[in-house]
């Protein structure tokens, strides 16, 4: 069993979103044999398509959430219902101890996906950002761990304004 931790941008353009979810289903064919754990925060855009790549490869979903106040602060009613579906489907759920959805809980959520796996699914279109917590800073901080790290970022994908990450 092989565990696959998740960062990517959640502000991914409409057109975008078949791109990356095809993108990561092919990037996760190859571990389907052995098995896959994916970790992913459940946020909307590359890590929900993430964890539904997951379960339909077969593979056991860890959800990491990073704050007590993360559904109610920082799930849009428009991805709520994917949010709870995915939260039910898991096979784990970390909520971790932080009060308040921040930065400071969203670096602590990826050094849990950092810290619990093998290797690092980035969808990212490789601009940096000073966002804590954010898509560049997983991804610097996977490379300074020697995590190995698979970045995607599919021909037609692009991101709306507006995102976080």
């Amino acid at each position: 069993m092989i565990a696959i931790a998740v960062t990517g941008h959640i502000d991914l353009t409409e057109a975008g979103v078949p791109l990356v979810r095809q993108a990561l289903r092919d990037a996760l064919r190859p571990y389907e044999p052995e098995g896959i754990t994916g970790l992913s925060c459940l946020a909307g855009g590359t890590d929900s398509l993430f964890a539904e790549a997951v379960l339909a490869a077969g593979g056991r979903l860890v959800a990491v959430i990073p704050s007590r106040d993360y559904r109610e602060r920082q799930v849009s009613p428009a991805h709520a219902e994917t949010f709870d579906r995915l939260v039910e489907a898991a096979d784990e759920v970390v909520v971790l101890g932080h009060e308040r959805a921040d930065g400071q809980a969203y670096e602590n959520a990826n050094r849990v996906l950092l810290e619990r796996a093998d290797r690092l699914i980035a969808v990212w279109d490789g601009e940096s950002s000073a966002a804590r917590g954010g898509t560049a800073t997983a991804v610097a901080e996977a490379h300074r761990l020697g995590l190995p790290v698979d970045v995607i970022w599919p021909a037609g994908a692009g991101r709306a304004s507006g995102g976080r990450s």
